[in-house]
């Protein structure tokens, strides 16, 4: 969906990727990446961020059910709260939805 390059990655650097559901729906779930520079003395360094998402498939590659999720921290709520915009978003750019049922689209705009 979306990935974000804010700070280079010199070579050689060791990095860790923090990958959390921001939003489960009926099938597909919202994946929110953080990638991070481990510094020498320790401490990291916030370097990029990604957004995907992914669909829950059964083994004949059918979408399946897949459980809600509840946010918890402040983060959380705001990624789950905007995961939903993202999604009506690519929705109505796909022609899935119509744009005036987008009803957190046009929350911002109002």
């Amino acid at each position: 969906n979306h990935v974000s390059f804010n700070k280079a990655i010199p070579v050689g650097s060791t990095i860790t990727i923090e990958a959390k559901v921001s939003r489960a729906f009926n099938s597909s779930m919202e994946v929110y990446l953080d990638v991070w520079i481990d510094n020498l003395n320790g401490g990291k360094t916030k370097a990029n961020e990604a957004i995907y998402t992914f669909v829950a498939v059964d083994e004949k590659g059918k979408p399946v059910q897949i459980d809600k999720i509840k946010p918890e921290s402040e983060e959380e709520i705001k990624r789950y709260e905007g995961a939903l915009r993202r999604r009506q978003l690519s929705l109505v750019l796909a022609g899935k939805m119509k744009a005036q049922e987008a009803t957190e689209l046009k929350s911002i705009f109002n």
